[in-house]
Formats: structure tokens, C-alpha cells, sequence
């Protein structure tokens, strides 16, 4: 069903589908409607609205009614696939003057309207083109709705030369309402038609995936050889027409990056994932990064401890990464772990970043998952 204005969608969900009111998500939806208001009276500057709040909460529910009922051009993205497609077209730009102002004009031809899922900023290079993009975006009239876990000041709080980033944070704040969706519910978590997709391994039994692929694959033909996942290859235990089944080490310890997962839903309407460990790791102590400038000597101004990463850390990255692709494109995935889901992963560096992860793991084992 579709709906003329996020208002009237979120009415709806609450008088029909069950839908708990929710004052939290009642600020959010009259930001978005008089967004949406704005943009189709024809408006030459409207205000964005910048999401945020702890998982759970709806964000990207409203999002996606708000971007579903406009009728100006408009995009929707995940945060990391927009970023991807920046790298690239910034890379095809070189040797323009400003490619970041080309890149803004170009998106501003094309959309009125980006919708951005899981605003997210941990990598030095994204923070820096941030810290320009935006502001050129904002200035070549690009409107910005976009969801987070972290409200915009604490954006990249404590990455390396954050002071790249602060102008990124100023343009959100000056062109975006920034509205806080912290309800006190997991919305998430409300019952639903159950449907297992999570199983923990028993020692010595068969997988319990052997079965899901066979029911999954019913009269396709199946095979065990690789298949190709963009320009990689994957082993896997079993491939069908439309189902893939693999172990962790296979895919998440091997060097595959968000554009092979979003490949990998492209080609299969189901991901089976087997052997997954007990992704926890102890945080160990960070290293000090010092400028050549400071020699030897340990100089406070020019020291920063920056956190010791390892390639377990890299494996669970790709997980994460693999849950919120699969999540975003309505995916199935079953997965065979050794531990039980709020066991997975407990304690290291990835423990904030790992809580929207459980969340949608936890989404997943209902039956209307799939269904939405």
C-alpha cells in the first residue's frame, strides 16, 4: 500500500497494523511531513531532517514511508553504497578543479531528495571529502534525510584529525532538524509469527542448514564448487539457482568488501552462513601514533593512541557489514553459530557498532522480515 506523505503512513501502521504510538516517533514523522510539505508547495530552501537515536526505534521505517510517498526526485541509500559510488566518482573526476563541487551538481541534476540509511563515519578518508561534500551539497540545493545511531556532534568523535570533519558536522546542523527518535521501546522486539533463522551448532550432529538449503532449493539444481561474487570467487558448501550456503571463514575472513555483499544479494534471494564463531575479542591496548616531526620524544600534542585492530576485527567488520546489506535488501539469512545470538559478540572495539547488528539479527527470526 502506498501512502501520499509519511504522516498518513505512520497514521495507518497505528490504527491497522499494530503499530505502538510512540511520542519519540511522533516528533520525527511532523519533521518529516513538513519536509515533505515544503518540497512539494515547491520551496527553493528546505530544511533536511537528520535522524537519530538508538536502535529499534523506527528511523528507517520512517525514512523509507517518507521517501516512498514523495513525488520530486529523490534517492535512497545506504550510507556505505552512497560513500562507495563518492570514492569512485570522485576518482573518475580527477584533474577537475573542485570534484567535489562537480560531484554536488551532478546530484543535484539528478535528485532533489537523497535519503541516506545508517549515517556512519569511522574512516579518515570518508571524514575528510565529508567535511567539504556536505557543505557543496547543501549549497547546490540537495535536500538530506538521513537516520544514525549518533546525533551529528558525535559523529567520528574520537577519529584522527576530527577537526577535518567539524565542517561536515556544521553543514548537518545548519541545513538539517536534527530530531532525537529514543523512545523507550525496541520496536523490533515486539511479537510476530516466528520464523527460525538462527540455529547454535550441537557437536557431533549435522548441520541444521542442511535442511533449510534443501527446503530452500526445492527443484533447483544445486552444485559445490565457488561461485563468482563480483570479481571474487566464493567457496561455498552448497549453491542453488537463487540460495547460497557458506562457512564464515569463506566469506568473512577472506578480503571481500561491502560491494561483493551487495553482489552477493543481487544474485541470491537467501543466504545461508555455517561455522560462525564466538566473535568476541578482548580489546587490547592501544598503540601511540606519533607525526615524524616529534622524534623519539613523546610529545602530548602530537600523540594520539589509536586502537589495535586484528584480522579477527576485519572478519567481524565483514559480518557486520553482511548483516546490514542483507537487512537493507530484505535478505533472509540463516546462520549456524557456536554460540547463541546475545552471546556473539560481548566485549572489543566493535561492541557499539555490533548493537544494530543483534538488533537486526534479532528482526530477522520473525516471519515478516521477508514479507516487508
Amino acid at each position: 500500500m502506498t501512502f501520499d506523505s509519511p504522516l498518513s503512513a505512520w497514521q495507518h501502521a497505528i490504527e491497522h497494523d499494530g503499530f505502538i504510538q510512540d511520542e519519540a516517533q511522533e516528533h520525527a514523522v511532523f519533521a518529516l511531513q513538513k519536509c515533505h510539505e515544503a518540497l512539494h508547495a515547491g520551496a527553493r530552501s528546505v530544511t533536511g531532517v537528520y535522524l537519530w537515536g538508538p536502535v529499534g526505534r523506527g528511523k528507517t521505517w520512517l525514512m523509507d514511508r517518507f521517501h516512498q510517498s514523495l513525488r520530486v526526485p529523490a534517492r535512497r541509500q545506504h550510507f556505505h553504497h552512497f560513500m562507495g559510488w563518492v570514492h569512485q566518482r570522485s576518482f573518475q573526476l580527477t584533474g577537475i578543479a573542485d570534484p567535489l563541487r562537480a560531484l554536488a551538481r551532478e546530484l543535484a541534476a539528478e535528485v532533489r531528495v537523497l535519503c541516506f540509511d545508517e549515517l556512519f563515519v569511522n574512516d579518515i578518508g570518508d571524514a575528510i571529502i565529508l567535511g567539504r561534500l556536505f557543505q557543496v551539497m547543501f549549497d547546490e540545493g540537495v535536500v538530506v534525510v538521513s537516520t544514525s545511531n549518533l546525533p551529528p556532534d558525535q559523529l567520528y568523535a574520537d577519529g584522527f584529525n576530527r577537526d577535518r570533519f567539524l565542517p561536515a558536522i556544521a553543514a548537518i546542523q545548519a541545513h538539517m532538524q536534527v530530531v532525537a527518535v529514543n523512545g523507550a521501546e525496541d520496536h523490533r522486539l515486539h511479537p510476530g509469527a516466528h520464523a527460525q533463522r538462527y540455529w547454535v551448532s550441537a557437536p557431533g550432529q549435522a548441520s541444521a542448514l542442511g535442511e533449510v538449503f534443501k527446503a530452500l532449493t526445492a527443484g533447483q539444481a544445486s552444485h559445490a564448487g565457488p561461485v563468482a561474487v563480483g570479481h571474487r570467487s566464493l567457496t561455498v558448501v552448497q549453491a542453488g539457482g537463487s540460495v547460497v550456503w557458506c562457512r564464515y571463514a569463506d566469506l568473512c575472513e577472506q578480503p571481500f568488501a561491502a560491494m561483493d555483499f551487495i553482489a552477493l544479494c543481487d544474485s541470491y534471494r537467501a543466504i545461508l552462513l555455517s561455522d560462525v564463531p564466538n566473535l568476541s575479542a578482548k580489546q587490547r591496548e592501544g598503540r601511540i601514533a606519533r607525526g615524524t616531526e616529534d622524534g623519539a620524544e613523546r610529545v602530548a600534542a602530537g600523540d594520539r593512541e589509536l586502537p589495535q585492530l586484528s584480522v579477527h576485527d576485519d572478519g567481524v567488520r565483514r559480518f557486520i557489514a553482511l548483516v546490514d546489506e542483507c537487512y537493507d535488501r530484505k535478505v533472509p539469512l540463516y546462520i549456524e553459530a557456536q554460540v547463541p545470538m546475545e552471546a556473539l559478540y560481548t566485549e572489543g572495539y566493535l561492541e557499539f557498532p555490533f548493537r544494530r547488528t543483534l538488533s537486526r539479527l534479532q528482526e530477522m527470526q520473525l516471519q515478516r522480515f521477508a514479507e516487508t
